[in-house]
């Protein structure tokens, strides 16, 4: 980590579903390494409460680190997003990919509704980000991108299975077009947490299923 830091200070950087969770702290990180950050969410008062909490706010200390909201199924207003961005500090050096939901819970009980909803935030949503960022990065031949996966994404994850559809695809994504990047001269991570309590387990919960009981506590 501290390898990648020494590159942070001064870059422009946008994490999506930068209100909360891990999302949040990789916005602290990013700051404290001196980067200019949009916490993009589409909770902007969660946002904001974050840019608030970090530290020199309100002071004129803070590295630009500013909130917008941000529906990630919408690639029009993510592209809008980057080109702001861009306009601002001349360029997007680093986009973070890290918006997610979660259904938890026996399969055949979800709805179609929560099927496409969870494949808009999980798959369209890194897609949109990906396909708004990364031409601009292959222009100037720099920039990273980072997608937000799961320890799901790469193995079985029982009732989460609509979530663990989702990450492996962000594994196929970012380890697919890691190796064509590098030849342009951008970076492609994929990050694979296992579980980390944060709002999203709270959130996940259907037919009973609590996850944070489930996948904290090892009681499921």
């Amino acid at each position: 980590m501290s390898r990648a830091r020494r590159g942070v200070p001064g870059r422009s950087a946008i994490v999506t579903g930068g209100g909360s969770g891990i999302g949040a702290a990789l916005v602290r990180a990013l700051v404290a390494d001196g980067a200019h950050v949009v916490v993009a969410d589409i909770d902007v008062d969660a946002a904001q409460a974050v840019v608030d909490s970090l530290p020199g706010a309100g002071t004129g200390s803070v590295a630009g680190a500013r909130a917008a909201r941000l529906n990630v199924t919408d690639a029009a207003a993510v592209a809008a997003l980057v080109e702001e961005v861009i306009g601002e500090h001349g360029g997007l050096d680093l986009m973070f990919a890290n918006a997610g939901i979660t259904w938890g819970g026996d399969t055949e009980l979800l709805t179609l509704e929560q099927w496409n909803a969870i494949i808009d935030v999980n798959v369209r949503g890194v897609v949109h980000c990906v396909h708004a960022a990364y031409p601009h990065m292959i222009a100037r031949g720099s920039g990273s991108l980072v997608l937000t996966s799961s320890m799901g994404g790469l193995s079985p994850a029982g009732l989460l299975t609509s979530y663990a559809m989702t990450k492996h695809a962000v594994v196929g994504l970012g380890m697919s077009l890691r190796a064509e990047a590098a030849g342009h001269g951008v970076g492609v991570t994929v990050v694979c947490p296992a579980a980390v309590d944060t709002p999203i387990l709270d959130k996940g919960e259907l037919g009973g299923f609590d996850g944070r009981r489930y996948y904290l506590d090892g009681q499921g």
